[in-house]
């Protein structure tokens, strides 16, 4: 079986709580070649690519979902958006919920539109991380 329109309005279990640490904002701003004050010193707030950082633990649900048949190795992400309510801070902790939005089929290619919830554990919606995926299937299983 694979991925179809059929699956639009899944939804996966929220992750774990992740933990924003002051270290890991800086981490992300250093590999970025982000020098901006705000993501330093003793308030910093994260990077708004630091939705990735969370989305990217909810995409786990979707690539370990043995039904869609989806194969990493097979995928190109062409589009990201986020869309914040407010920055995030060191201490908050974060969980992500991960929502198909749309598939497309065209031939052996899947286009699939997926949206990541970005929640506060106290349950303060703080965003979403939103994508679209290409994914190949070898010609047989088209």
């Amino acid at each position: 079986m694979s991925i179809s329109s059929h699956d639009v309005g899944r939804t996966y279990p929220t992750t774990d709580p992740y933990l924003v640490t002051a270290e890991k904002i800086r981490e992300l701003a250093t590999a970025l070649g982000d020098n901006a004050p705000a993501y330093r010193g003793d308030d910093p707030i994260a990077p708004p690519t630091f939705a990735m950082v969370l989305a990217s633990r909810a995409w786990e649900a979707l690539f370990d979902d043995e039904q869609l048949d989806l194969r990493l190795e097979h995928m190109i992400h062409t589009d990201q958006s986020f869309h914040w309510i407010r920055p995030l801070h060191e201490g908050d902790e974060v969980t992500a919920a991960l929502t198909i939005t749309s598939v497309r089929t065209r031939g052996n290619t899947d286009i699939i539109g997926i949206n990541v919830s970005l929640d506060h554990v106290d349950g303060e919606h703080l965003g979403n991380a939103t994508s679209t995926l290409w994914h190949t299937r070898p010609e047989g299983n088209a």
